[in-house]
């Protein structure tokens, strides 16, 4: 039993839990400056560099794809500026038109290019790859002391660890001006902050972050772990420490709970097959916003 969880589930889950954990961080800062639906965009807009970078190198490959989706981040955020002061509409108008042509750009360069020969498709896009990343060098709980077989672990495991290491140094070494910035803007420009390099650098951090667990786990967990643990954990406290705190007890809890549930909760109520991980994963964090809206103690905030 030991070995079959060590080389079947554990990658999985620690995989997904990395990625929750890493999407929530950023996604505190997009919360709270009223931008959530970037999180969404963030999503959407890195399939279009995804397919960009895959068209240009020929390979699917973690590098090329980041640069391409952080590059397509510059797009968007270029695009929803322009749309915004040129179109004279709001921020979330101006967000949706750029995400939804990005988005659907991307969708067509899929249909109509030569993808069929790699695992590059809209439901990978969507749904990931999370089930299918298993230990196959894994003989029970010793290999996690066998550098032979810790050699074969899913290299999306390394990845999103690197990841979030990055992300968290990111918000740690620029928490102050991050903060300064996010509640009060004319304060920090007013310091010599640089702001708008801030927010961009912020997206940027968030595309990177959403490509690394894109392969992995797809867009659904993405824009959910972007959105859901911040908001849920803003429902809790008035501090910005502990609401980041909550936030990532809350994608932790998410990502946990929703493979489990995926894997087993069929089977407990006599149903013959499991249900999408990456679904499961995305509704329980949903569901930990709804509890938190009608039972958290700073709702009425």
């Amino acid at each position: 039993m030991g070995a079959e969880f060590v080389a079947l589930s554990l990658p999985p889950m620690l995989i997904g839990t990395l990625a929750a954990l890493a999407c929530a961080l950023p996604g505190n800062f997009l919360v709270l400056r009223r931008q959530s639906l970037v999180g969404d965009a963030i999503s959407h807009v890195v399939l279009t560099g995804i397919v960009v970078a895959f068209l240009i190198t020929g390979q699917i490959a973690a590098w090329p794809m980041m640069l391409g989706a952080a590059a397509a981040a510059v797009v968007a955020v270029t695009l929803i500026e322009v749309i915004q002061r040129l179109g004279r509409v709001d921020a979330g108008a101006a967000m949706g038109v750029t995400f939804t042509a990005m988005f659907a750009f991307g969708v067509l360069l899929l249909e109509q290019s030569d993808t069929s020969g790699v695992h590059l498709d809209v439901e990978h896009a969507l749904y990931g790859n999370l089930e299918s990343l298993i230990w196959l060098d894994a003989v029970g709980w010793s290999s996690l002391l066998d550098p032979a077989a810790l050699a074969g672990l899913p290299h999306e495991l390394t990845r999103m660890a690197i990841v979030f290491a990055l992300t968290l140094a990111f918000i740690l070494v620029l928490w102050r001006p991050l903060v300064l910035s996010t509640f009060d803007e004319d304060y920090a420009r007013a310091l010599g902050v640089p702001v708008r390099a801030l927010g961009l650098g912020l997206v940027i951090v968030a595309a990177i972050t959403a490509v690394a667990a894109f392969d992995a786990v797809g867009s659904i967990i993405v824009i959910a772990m972007f959105i859901c643990p911040p908001a849920a954990a803003r429902l809790m406290t008035n501090s910005l420490v502990h609401q980041v705190l909550w936030s990532l007890a809350f994608a932790t809890l998410s990502a946990l709970l929703g493979y489990i549930l995926a894997g087993y909760g069929p089977l407990w109520v006599g149903l013959p097959n499991t249900v999408s991980a990456a679904g499961m994963i995305a509704s329980v964090s949903g569901l930990i916003l709804a509890i938190c809206a009608v039972a958290a103690p700073r709702r009425r905030g």
